[in-house]
């Protein structure tokens, strides 16, 4: 494991990021097979296009190598948005860099979409971590959005099986909401957003 002094955690621009493309797309991959579980494959093509919305929070390392990245994308009509593909590369594990890039996404979420829900779904206790500090709470899969476009999205996850056989009540992922309007829901990360 390589600790360096900083990170640039940005929100991600084709014009200068399309070189990563590759590289997210292949560890995101690499990830799901290490661990065993579910993140769902995406291309350079979908990943280039995060780049294009403004939707990708990339990090990358002093000397330029890539460092993380997470994605931003909407569903039902934006009333919920998820942050997800949240990749580190292996040399960053255990520097907090998961916890910062996260960190981004959510502010960069609430400011693109500051009415809507932030859920998650998530086998990673890391994860779960992470989301619990930034206010989000474990729902059942139920209270999320039932976009059948986001559910397409698991079809390439090694537990999909699961999610079919119980008509997407369960799985191996616990599903996480932040809710801006509800009260109960309180996160510590300063977005900007009243």
């Amino acid at each position: 494991m390589q600790h360096i002094s900083s990170f640039s955690i940005i929100e991600a621009d084709i014009n200068e990021h399309r070189e990563y493309a590759k590289d997210i797309c292949s560890q995101i991959e690499e990830s799901a097979k290490a661990r065993g579980t579910g993140i769902a494959k995406r291309s350079i093509d979908y990943i280039e296009n995060k780049f294009v919305e403004g939707k990708g929070v990339i990090a990358i390392a002093d000397d330029g190598t890539f460092a993380g990245f997470c994605y931003i994308e909407s569903w039902g009509h934006n009333k919920y948005v998820a942050n997800s593909g949240l990749i580190v590369n292996p040399k960053f594990r255990g520097t907090g860099l998961a916890k910062a890039i996260k960190k981004k996404a959510f502010q960069l979420s609430r400011k693109k979409y500051p009415d809507a829900k932030l859920f998650g779904l998530t086998t990673s206790l890391p994860v779960m971590r992470i989301n619990s500090e930034l206010g989000y709470r474990p729902v059942t899969f139920s209270e999320l959005t039932d976009d059948e476009q986001f559910w397409k999205g698991c079809q390439s996850c090694v537990n999909y099986d699961i999610l079919q056989r119980t008509e997407r009540k369960h799985c191996l992922c616990t599903g996480m909401i932040f809710d801006p309007k509800d009260p109960r829901y309180k996160s510590t990360v300063d977005t900007g957003v009243e």
